[in-house]
Formats: structure tokens, sequence, C-alpha cells
């Protein structure tokens, strides 16, 4: 594993807010707050054992403000972006006697204010979009029109994801609320169904039961709207077993601070968290998962999920990276001290070669993973059929045996690597900054329970 924050010029020293591979070119895609979308060729440093580069190829220039999100769509034939002001662009790739180029498709209309995040439906027939009018809107992207609109939100829409297997969509917001809809299709005339997603689940705050069982209180799940960050970037699994929430703030009584974390809930129940990974010093702003799945390494495995293969996903906070995988309870690899800026986004390459992040310092990290570092890859089709009937929860509720050891200092290894060389090096291409396994010496354990959801 290799990698480091890369010293060019990716927006003109404007802030880098969002960026995406292409899954087919594995183009990385970047939006940043010069009102432009910039296309890059990354480059593989493993044969000269180097961090990997990138080179720039081209620039989608439409937009008349900041570009906070894009995606592409899972065909590769289309680009979804949003801006400030509400401004949402659909690019279509357009192969030419010289190559290929991206072409403005539709401008989507209907948000009031900035779109924050956004993702496509996994046909690609649709969009989802979040933003600060407090709404998600449901695009029907060939009709270039507003499908649906969810706006019960009481504040800003800072994230947005789409179920994989289609029956969920799930929104995340500064009101201190995820929510989840479901899919309850309406029929139309000719026994047409037309797609409808209505809020199946509120999740708010946790009740807390004391020793004695005397008193339960309770307290919120999420960061309120001082979250020093516009993203709350969620995710679902790729085989949608599990939903990946950020932004998450847990009081364990009696301690008096809350403590910074993701919580991970299965499909087959969101009433409460099935897991939380607790232990960064600053808020979680985003998490993306390896679009790969990969066989299990042990048989004994000593994590929380009960998979029959391994998933991998990065949790972002605010200054510093986490790489987990399924089978294992730590996280296996800690990136920190990459920027001087809070991150905005994280992507995944398709071959799961390279993971990149954005920061609004204007610079982006590129890691690269050799050959099979991460597993051996796996198709993952069978086991979303298997997955749709089962009823089955995957992850292993241990209640009482969970126990997440933290580094005492693990929101700042390499805090100070990162300064120190590019004020050697300025100029030059910056060092790689540490990666590295936690190592806990006299560990703080903390105790964690998952608990009931309070619906209201």
């Amino acid at each position: 594993m290799k990698g480091g924050t890369v010293q060019i010029n990716w927006h003109g020293t404007k802030p880098v807010l969002t960026l995406d591979f292409h899954p087919i070119s594995g183009l990385l895609a970047t939006g940043g707050a010069d009102f432009d979308i910039k296309l890059w060729l990354i480059n593989s440093g493993e044969a000269q054992k180097k961090i990997p580069t990138s080179t720039y190829q081209n620039s989608l220039s439409h937009h008349c403000s900041a570009v906070n999100t894009l995606r592409f769509s899972k065909s590769g034939d289309l680009l979804a972006s949003g801006a400030d002001g509400g401004e949402l662009i659909v690019w279509k790739l357009h192969s030419t006697e010289t190559g290929q180029t991206w072409k403005v498709l539709k401008n989507l209309s209907f948000h009031r204010k900035d779109i924050l995040d956004l993702q496509w439906s996994p046909d690609g027939a649709f969009l989802i979009s979040g933003s600060v009018d407090n709404s998600c809107i449901i695009w029907d992207v060939n009709k270039g029109s507003v499908h649906q609109l969810l706006d019960s939100h009481f504040h800003y829409v800072q994230g947005v994801a789409w179920d994989p297997l289609t029956k969920y969509v799930a929104s995340l917001s500064s009101d201190r609320t995820c929510r989840v809809y479901m899919n309850k299709p309406q029929l139309k005339t000719k026994a047409v169904e037309k797609m409808n997603y209505v809020c199946q689940h509120v999740i708010a705050k946790t009740e807390h039961q004391s020793a004695d069982d005397s008193k339960s209180s309770k307290n919120h799940l999420f960061h309120d709207e001082t979250l020093p960050s516009f993203f709350r970037r969620l995710a679902w699994s790729p085989d949608g077993s599990f939903l990946l929430v950020p932004a998450g703030s847990h009081k364990i009584p009696p301690a008096s601070d809350a403590v910074n974390t993701a919580y991970a809930f299965s499909r087959k129940d969101f009433s409460r968290p099935a897991l939380m990974l607790p232990g960064a010093s600053k808020p979680v702003v985003a998490v993306r998962f390896c679009p790969m799945a990969f066989s299990l390494r042990e048989s004994d495995s000593a994590g929380f999920f009960k998979l029959p293969y391994r998933l991998i996903f990065a949790v972002a906070t605010l200054n510093s990276l986490y790489i987990y995988d399924t089978e294992s309870a730590p996280p296996i690899a800690i990136l920190a001290g990459l920027h001087y800026a809070a991150i905005t986004d994280i992507a995944w390459s398709l071959s799961a070669q390279y993971l990149a992040v954005s920061s609004q310092d204007g610079y982006c990290t590129l890691v690269e993973f050799e050959t099979n570092e991460l597993g051996l890859p796996i198709p993952l089709a069978e086991h979303k059929k298997d997955l749709v009937h089962e009823n089955k929860s995957p992850i292993i509720d241990k209640r009482e045996e969970i126990v997440i050891e933290t580094p005492a200092d693990a929101g700042s290894i390499a805090e100070n690597s990162k300064k120190t060389d590019v004020e050697k090096n300025e100029g030059k291409q910056a060092s790689p900054s540490s990666i590295s396994i936690p190592i806990s010496n006299k560990p703080a354990k903390r105790r964690i329970t998952p608990m009931a959801i309070d619906p209201k």
C-alpha cells in the first residue's frame, strides 16, 4: 500500500469538494470551488515503489457555481453533478473520431438552494439529490423531470444513498435524523407500477437504561448543525446488506463527552444501530465502500459481520481516514495528517486499486493497493439474490461483548509528518503521509452496547 497527498494544481488552489472514479476507464473526476469538473488519468507508482500520480485530461465547464458532488452512473455513460444554487447537470459520454467527450444531456431544475449530495439508482434511470433547501428529490433522468419530492427533513440534507437492491433510499440531515424510505409502488393504468418511496424509519435517538433499570435517558445519535462540514455522505454496502451512516455522536453514560462514530444498520432492522465504529478524534463526514467483494481470509473471524465474503470500506473524518473490512474488528489501516483543511469526499476505483480523498485545502490524496493486497476478488451477484430472501441480519449482535480498543492518540497518527515534509520540500511532491496499522499502547477501552432507537 502506497499513498500520499499529490501536490499538483487540482482546482486552482480552490477547495476540492467531491470526486469519483469512472467505472470503465478508471479516470478520476474532481469537482471544486472553481466551478469546474476536471478529469484525471491516475498513474500507478507501484513499479517505482512511489505514490500514484495524476495527469490532467480535460475539463467539463458548464456550472456557474461551486461543484459540491458528482457521481458516475454504474454503466459509465452518464455523470451527474450538483452545485451551489440548485444547479444539477447530467452529462452524457459521446464517442467521436478523436476519442470520447462529455456533453450536457440535461439541466435538472427544481432545487432552490445548494445541492450537497446525489446518488444514481442501480439501473441509471433515476437520480436522488439532497439539498440545503431541506429536501430530497428523485429525478426521472430520461424525462428530465421530478419523479418524487421527499421533504420531511427540517434542515439541510447533506447525504443521500440508494439501496443497490432498489428497495430503499436513505437521507441524512443536519436536523439530526437519518430517514429510510421504502419503495411502495403505486398501480397506474394498464397494470403498470410507478415507483413511490414512503418514509418507513426515522433514526434519531437512542435510549439508555441505567444500571438499576430505574431510569432511562434518550440521546441524539447524530451531530447537530454545528458540525463543521457541509457533507454527511452515507452509503449502502455493495450487496445491500447494511447501511453505513456517518456524523454519529454517541454518549456513553456516565461519561459526559460524546464519542464520534459511524453506525452500521442491518437492512433487516433499522430500529437500532447494530454496530458502532467509535474512536475518531473528529466527526465522521463520509463513508464509502470498495465496490468489490473479497474471499474470507480466516475461518475463525474476530469481526462483527457474518458474511460469506469480505467487504472493505473507508470512513473519513474531518482530518483522517480509517479503512475497515468486515472480517476484523479494528481498522486495517489509518491515514492521518494528510490535509491542512477538512476532508470532503472519498472514492474507490472499480478495480479496488485506488482510493482517493479530496479536501478543502485544494489537494487530493491517492492511495494505491498492490494486486490482491486487499484479498482475492469474488463476484457478488449470486449473494445478492440470497440476501433478498434471507431474514437474518448480516451483523453479529454481540451486545455486551463488544469492546472497542481506541488508541490514545488514534486521531493524530502522523499529525506533524505532512507539515514537516511540506516545509522541507516546498514546491516539490510531498512525501507520503503515514499509513499504519493502528497499534494501541495502553488503550482506552469503551464498552459499546447497541440500543433501541426511538422512531419518533
